[in-house]
């Protein structure tokens, strides 16, 4: 009896929760582990269990505070967060870059992170050769040399660095690597895609809509694709009808140079082609024959025809008018809606617990997050210190 007592009480251990099994130091010791990656020291484990212990409320984000001060939470596991926003295939393992170098200074900084999609921003670190335009010898460096990024990371702008126009600067949109990733060849509606899925968390799938107009699709989408008008009318109008005059704010942007190594940069029209007689890069024109009458774009004014239709319940600002020119304007507006804050407090949660969201109890976990977000100024570091305390017994 007592060999099948102690397979019982072992079977009853092991379908316990884990929450209701993990005491403060267990606690702790996942806090610091899911957001720096690695053990804490003796002296940061006690004193983290010390403010579990210490606070019910406020203590295990205290704790999660003090493990987010550990330099592989910068070097490592923000690092990994932000490296699959610069690059097509998401490879979480490319080198450090401009842009995941300025979403861990904006994170450090505690900055309003709606701001990485519309403002001048660019981080820069303190080894040689200095940032450049054409060239991620910088960043490789500072990766090389495992530079603390929580220290030597400093706040610049890409005006300064690569004499970006101020009027063509629209956050991490603008940096070196999204230039090179989304700009290269194409017709600029990667940027648009890209963005879409990085910091509102739905690819062109979740956001169609047939019931837009489709005067603003341009020319190089054939109206009957394979000769056939229903494909145009019940699929291709579908993401075209919205992303069109959205991209358009990408009108003036393109790279030159090779895509791979360095010599590559972004260029952005500050006067008119004399061939064409317009800034729009070219780009935006070509394949006209696909559709004579399709929609010539004339410059990089956008207009946010997904503020109608089922995805005005993506939560757009209402303070801004849906409408403007250039990448910055188009950035803010993307940045002030709803889903930006709620598709932050996804991939954090993703990131810190190891798993989606499951059951209810998540969902409301995820809506209580993105209210501190807000609350907080937008600022990550709530995000990521909520996430830590909810699967502190995971």
């Amino acid at each position: 009896m007592k060999g099948y007592r102690g397979i019982f009480l072992v079977a009853l251990a092991l379908s316990l929760p884990v929450t209701g099994m993990a005491n403060s130091r267990d606690q702790a010791q996942r806090i610091h582990n899911r957001l720096a990656g690695v053990p804490a020291d003796a002296a940061t484990l006690n004193t983290m269990v010390n403010l579990i212990e210490g606070n019910a409320s406020s203590g295990p984000r205290d704790a999660a505070e003090l493990a987010m001060e550990h330099p592989a939470f910068y070097n490592v596991t923000l690092k990994q967060f932000a490296t699959p926003w610069t690059n097509e295939a998401q490879d979480v393992f490319a080198p450090l870059n401009d842009y995941t170098a300025t979403v861990i200074g904006a994170i450090r900084d505690d900055l309003d992170f709606r701001r990485i999609l519309y403002d001048d921003l660019l981080y820069v670190g303190n080894v040689s050769p200095p940032a450049s335009a054409d060239s991620n010898a910088h960043y490789r460096n500072l990766e090389s040399q495992h530079a603390n990024l929580a220290q030597v990371l400093s706040a610049s702008s890409q005006a300064s660095q690569y004499g970006t126009p101020s009027q063509a600067v629209a956050g991490v949109l603008t940096t070196r690597a999204a230039a090179n990733a989304f700009f290269y060849a194409g017709t600029n509606r990667a940027m648009l895609r890209f963005t879409l899925m990085n910091h509102l968390c739905r690819d062109l799938e979740q956001v169609q809509d047939t019931t837009r107009p489709s005067d603003r699709i341009r020319q190089d989408v054939s109206r009957s694709p394979g000769g056939d008008s229903r494909i145009f009318r019940n699929n291709c109008i579908s993401c075209h009808s919205g992303m069109d005059p959205l991209a358009q704010g990408f009108a003036y942007y393109d790279w030159e140079g090779p895509q791979e190594g360095d010599g590559g940069r972004m260029v952005y029209n500050t006067s008119a082609d004399p061939d064409t007689g317009t800034r729009v890069q070219g780009k935006y024109l070509i394949n006209s024959n696909n559709f004579p009458w399709g929609y010539i774009t004339p410059d990089d004014s956008w207009d946010n025809y997904w503020r109608e239709g089922p995805n005005a319940n993506l939560g757009w600002d209402p303070n801004l008018n849906g409408s403007g020119s250039g990448a910055a304007s188009l950035g803010r507006e993307l940045a002030h809606s709803e889903v930006f804050a709620t598709c932050q407090a996804e991939k954090v949660f993703e990131a810190v617990c190891l798993r989606k969201p499951a059951d209810g109890n998540d969902t409301a976990q995820l809506a209580s997050m993105t209210s501190q977000f807000k609350n907080d100024n937008y600022r990550m570091k709530t995000l990521f210190a909520d996430a830590a305390t909810y699967c502190m017994g995971d």
